[in-house]
């Protein structure tokens, strides 16, 4: 099935709605990873939490990633960016590089694009032969099982947006001096590629979703909508991991035992 046409792009959040669900969220995430951490409730050290992003070039990755770590202690979140790999990284195999960032019990990590570059630019672009991409989606997943296994909630993006917002965003950036930066030659050539793109996505979430770590597909083009879905998600997917593990969450729908939040 082609998940990708299967998104409807066309919705859309109110404001003032968006404002109040995304505020709901973030509180919830907090006192989520307080739990997580040990810090509140039964004060038992909880599994680690990666989230993993993917998504279209301009798709608000970077926005919702902002959301999601913003009501949290910088000392108990880790965001992780990744580029190509370093001439040392290419000696390793292709996982290697990403052992180090992923957050131990208690922890938490963020990954601005992961592993599946492998399956997406690297096979697109001919960094990877076609030997090692096509292999590299039974690694990817025997790799994700491990680490769930061992206790860690993964949840994976990807940021869908149609080519047409696509190319507003690259324009709006273009006209704009502070985010311009953002902006590459690059950029411009995947959207001309955007066909095999496609094709490797559909790959990868029909190869590598699985009930350990699910893609979710997240419609983009309305930026609220989708950062109000990233963080509501995250939270979903907590909230069922500390259940079945046993954990009270009684205690956290009682607003008076809220934590302070940053303030946004």
């Amino acid at each position: 099935m082609n998940r990708l046409s299967q998104v409807d792009l066309s919705q859309k959040l109110h404001k003032r709605e968006a404002a109040e669900r995304l505020d709901a969220a973030l509180d919830r995430l907090l006192r989520l990873r307080l739990v997580l951490g040990g810090q509140v409730g039964e004060k038992r050290i909880g599994p680690p939490l990666c989230a993993v992003f993917e998504g279209w070039d301009a798709s608000g990755k970077g926005g919702a990633i902002k959301r999601l770590v913003r009501p949290l202690d910088p000392r108990h979140v880790r965001v992780a960016q990744f580029a190509a790999p370093t001439y040392d990284e290419k000696r390793h195999h292709f996982l290697w590089r990403f052992w180090p960032v992923l957050p131990g019990w208690g922890g938490m990590a963020v990954l601005d694009r992961s592993w599946y570059g492998r399956v997406l630019v690297e096979r697109v672009e001919g960094f990877a032969t076609e030997e090692q991409w096509s292999r590299a989606y039974g690694e990817i997943v025997e790799f994700e099982r491990t680490l769930v296994a061992e206790g860690m909630i993964m949840v994976k993006f990807w940021m869908h947006v149609s080519e047409e917002e696509q190319l507003r965003r690259f324009r709006d950036r273009a006209a704009d001096p502070l985010r311009a930066w953002k902006l590459t030659d690059e950029d411009w050539r995947n959207r001309d590629k955007r066909p095999q793109y496609e094709a490797a996505v559909e790959d990868m979430l029909a190869r590598t979703d699985h009930p350990k770590a699910p893609w979710h597909v997240v419609a983009g083009d309305d930026k609220r909508l989708a950062r109000v879905t990233v963080v509501e998600t995250v939270c979903a997917a907590v909230e069922a991991e500390l259940r079945a593990r046993g954990h009270d969450l009684g205690d956290l729908d009682d607003p008076a035992d809220a934590p302070a939040r940053t303030p946004r």
